[in-house]
């Protein structure tokens, strides 16, 4: 099967999200898992490790400065990603989606080389997130919760995981069953929010 951008927001609203077998596997296929994995925005959890991590200001971070690139290297194999899902359609139509300002990614910077960063889509009061990367030490962590600090600020309710890992479970991540995840798109698919331009306070006063 093969994407457009409007097939990728319509299978969003019906609870499903596309995928491929591989890089090189040119077509797509539509999953939707029997437990989602989710986190509430307002439930969301900075480990106090990463709190004192972030306090040090090592990483800066930007919105939306290099989408192309950041979905590039979510896609890219490496010593700890022997594969992906994400082929090239996929980076091809998720581009297309952050040109029209329905995909955010957000980035760290190390002297000003990527290093981290993560991408999704915006629908209602729920953000999709979809991949994300880390080439330096808790780069991926950093972007997620300057993510949540924007979410909270746009007053969005939920980020959808896709699935549950133990790396997400730290952060307040948990499953839920189809039924009552469609039950949560159906109350906020329509409930049009806008990620802010920019922050109004300090990162880690939305985490007091």
């Amino acid at each position: 099967m093969f994407l457009s951008k409007d097939l990728i927001l319509r299978g969003y609203k019906k609870g499903i999200f596309p995928m491929s077998e591989s890089s090189d596997d040119p077509f797509i296929f539509w999953v939707s898992p029997e437990k989602r994995g989710i986190i509430e925005v307002d439930e969301f959890i900075v480990p106090k490790s990463l709190k004192k991590f972030i306090r040090k200001k090592k990483y800066s971070v930007k919105v939306n400065a290099n989408f192309s690139k950041v979905i590039k290297l979510c896609a890219k194999i490496t010593k700890k990603r022997e594969e992906t899902w994400i082929n090239n359609q996929i980076i091809e139509n998720y581009i297309k989606l952050h040109t029209e300002g329905f995909a955010s990614s957000f980035e760290c910077y190390y002297n000003d080389e990527l290093v981290g960063g993560l991408y999704g889509v915006k629908i209602g009061r729920i953000f999709f997130g979809e991949s994300m990367f880390s080439i330096k030490d808790n780069a991926s962590k950093v972007a997620l919760v300057h993510l949540v600090a924007y979410l909270k600020q746009g007053q969005f309710k939920f980020i959808d995981t896709q699935f549950i890992t133990s790396h997400l479970r730290q952060f307040g991540a948990k499953e839920v069953p189809k039924n009552k995840y469609i039950n949560i798109l159906k109350r906020n698919i329509n409930q049009k929010k806008n990620i802010p331009l920019k922050l109004n306070k300090d990162i880690l006063e939305y985490f007091n």
